[in-house]
């Protein structure tokens, strides 16, 4: 080998460059550099479109979450007027059982002071029942005791009249 009075390792090193220089100029020659710069240039294209893909994907992502953020305070406003909503019904079911259970006790005690009412009435009306019962029975017991003693002068005053008014 032509080592033009090199050492070995220089003249390796010489012909490595030599041969490194020739394969450049074949890549040239050929068109190696114009197929490097599309495949970078088509690269390049790549991510700008993932970058753009990427904004828009972002910004897409900021739209809903905006949106989704206005939809929540949104519904957090209907939780909260359906909770006031729910307070005030449950204030006026309070109030109308109050007043329902109100008029339930007049009511019934309305009723107690008529049964009272009716069972005293039902009282004095046994009562005199009962008494007038009794003047009966002592009137009997009285009229046959004095039939028993007077009896015979009765019958005998009772003729005597019939007697003078049929005459």
């Amino acid at each position: 080998m032509l080592s033009f009075g090199f050492d070995a390792t220089t003249g390796a090193t010489i012909w490595a460059t030599i041969a490194l220089v020739i394969f450049i100029g074949i890549a040239l020659y050929a068109g190696i550099h114009r197929t490097i710069a599309k495949m970078l240039d088509d690269r390049i294209k790549a991510i700008e479109s993932e970058l753009a893909e990427a904004e828009r994907l972002r910004l897409e992502a900021k739209f809903l979450l905006e949106e989704y953020e206005s939809k929540r305070q949104a519904a957090a406003t209907e939780a909260e007027s359906i909770v006031a909503a729910a307070r005030e019904e449950a204030f006026r079911l309070t109030a109308e059982a109050k007043t329902s259970l109100e008029a339930l006790i007049a009511r019934r005690t309305k009723a107690v002071e008529d049964k009272i009412a009716q069972a005293e009435s039902q009282a004095v009306a046994e009562v005199r029942s009962r008494s007038a019962d009794v003047a009966v029975e002592a009137a009997r017991v009285l009229l046959t005791r004095q039939m028993a003693s007077k009896g015979d002068a009765l019958v005998d005053q009772a003729i005597r009249d019939v007697g003078a008014k049929l005459n």
